[in-house]
């Protein structure tokens, strides 16, 4: 203890540093320590004093907060710098930026020729190329809109979690009235194939909402369509100019419209749509109280049946709330299209969402869930993915499930796990190339190394993901954006890896011929 007295202050400027470095608040700290060990655990004013060196921690709440960041007791004492915070990513997305040079070539007007072109060229539609800006907007922003957030508080006042009667409710104060229809299922077509489709629910100018009757069967898709709607009247006066939710084929603008081209109606009513679904996503899960129930419930999707919120609400709201900034969801549709895409941790994005590919990548566990239906309806996977030279290393968990037309697709969330092993030891980068050469050594796939696998089960436990430690349970695997660029010796049907050869290669190949010409 009086090792403790001597260093106070430099003890609480260390458990402050690595406080904020793991995005923590004083108030989830404390939550934290009570999940440990409920007696022995700090109250906030008192990590408040131990943080400003005016209270010494005792041996036993001095262990606790070492066995929750996992580190030694002793670190707290050592003299050593206090912990800085992980290296974040240059910019979220995988891809980099377009260099707008030469200038002249990107002129407004050259821009607004050479844009809907490009759409009809590619058989991109307006609403999707829509989509990818607001898509590229909320990765950059990391998807952090305070206003909307500020919007949702204010009508639910933080209340959770919220029923159908509350959402009933919360409607009629606003003045909407609600109106229910019967409309079943239909086939409708969707790129090369057909999809069940169904019309959920639409808003009505200037104040109804219509809702398919079949919806209060899943009162989780209910509430998520009311929350949306409120959204739509709060936020834009119930103008109407907002997307219907419909799931499934193609329903006009719902999911892909036919046409091609870019309109302002299609930007209007993206942008819309996205604001509505956040204000959704925030009215049904406010920031603080749904932050403090992934807590308790170690942020395992399976927890929102006990609130009423769907896996995707659960998923997408998480990248949100989550002190931990580096994330990413998928919502994966047969054959390999990914509908719903953010990129907050800049993964490499793989082929197949705008377009399908001849050469997709199967080992992405959303993909391989999506084709291998008679396993498990979800898991957990550690995954390398090589980009450039060096290798990125990645965890998500995935969950098969059915839209509510009855169609089967995969949602899935994950993280970027350096920049935690970074906070966590000096040898992350070493750890990640540990892993990436066994499952190198041993086709694509192998178990993680131990050394690896005690560090990530270290920084899980900070992170307090309860699906990252489930992961080690299963072979970690290489994974690449596209099949032709993968780092396997073999290719995934066990074939060599083929792939279109680069110019650069054959000038360097005629160069090296040239070289050995001269010395013979």
């Amino acid at each position: 203890m009086a090792q403790h007295a001597r260093n106070s202050h430099f003890l609480g400027s260390k458990l402050r540093a690595l406080r904020k470095t793991h995005g923590l608040t004083l108030e989830e700290l404390s939550a934290r320590c009570i999940q440990l060990d409920a007696e022995r655990a700090p109250s906030v004013s008192y990590l408040s004093m131990i943080e400003g060196g005016k209270r010494v921690p005792s041996n036993e709440v001095l262990d606790l907060l070492a066995s929750l960041f996992q580190r030694d007791p002793a670190w707290f004492l050592d003299g050593t710098q206090a912990a800085e915070p992980p290296r974040a990513a240059a910019r979220a997305g995988g891809a980099p930026p377009v260099p707008f040079e030469p200038a002249f070539l990107f002129s407004r007007e050259l821009l607004q020729a050479a844009i809907p072109e490009l759409l009809a060229q590619t058989g991109t539609t307006g609403r999707q190329f829509a989509h990818l800006l607001i898509r590229s907007h909320q990765e950059l922003s990391r998807n952090d809109y305070p206003d909307l957030e500020r919007a949702a508080e204010e009508v639910g006042q933080r209340r959770f979690p919220l029923s159908v009667d509350d959402l009933v409710a919360l409607c009629k104060h606003h003045g909407l009235q609600l109106k229910w229809f019967d409309r079943a299922t239909e086939m409708l077509p969707d790129r090369d194939t057909e999809l069940r489709s169904m019309m959920r629910s639409f808003y009505a100018a200037p104040n109804t909402i219509y809702l398919n009757r079949a919806l209060q069967a899943h009162p989780a898709r209910l509430k998520f369509d009311l929350a949306s709607h409120l959204a739509h009247k709060v936020l834009h006066g119930g103008d109407g100019l907002k997307s219907a939710h419909a799931t499934g084929g193609q329903m006009g603008g719902s999911p892909h419209g036919p046409e091609t081209g870019l309109s302002p109606e299609d930007v209007l009513h993206a942008w819309r749509d996205f604001e509505c679904s956040f204000f959704a996503g925030a009215l049904l899960a406010p920031k603080q109280p749904f932050r403090r129930f992934l807590t308790r419930e170690s942020y395992r999707i399976e927890a929102g049946e006990k609130i009423g919120l769907t896996p995707a609400v659960m998923m997408r709201r998480m990248t949100k709330v989550s002190p931990y900034p580096y994330w990413h969801f998928f919502d994966a549709y047969p054959p390999g299209y990914l509908r719903a895409v953010y990129r907050g941790n800049g993964i490499p994005l793989p082929w197949g969402n705008m377009a399908q590919v001849t050469d997709p990548c199967p080992h992405w566990a959303v993909f391989r869930m999506l084709h291998h239906t008679r396993g498990p309806d979800r898991g957990s996977q550690i995954s390398v993915l090589r980009e450039g030279d060096q290798f990125l290393l990645y965890v998500c968990h995935s969950h098969r499930t059915h839209d509510m037309a009855g169609n089967a697709h995969v949602l899935s969330v994950g993280i970027d796990l350096v920049p935690a092993l970074r906070s966590h030891t000096r040898e992350a980068d070493r750890l990640v190339d540990s892993i990436a050469q066994a499952c190198l050594r041993h086709h694509g796939e192998a178990r993680v190394p131990d050394e690896a696998a005690e560090a990530i089960r270290g920084a899980a436990h900070v992170l307090n993901i309860a699906w990252i430690p489930e992961a080690l349970e299963r072979p970690a695997r290489i994974i690449c954006p596209r099949s032709t660029n993968c780092p396997r010796q073999e290719h995934c049907d066990g074939s060599r890896a083929t792939r279109p050869r680069e110019i650069e290669e054959v000038q360097q190949e005629i160069i090296r011929r040239s070289v050995r010409q001269r010395s013979g």
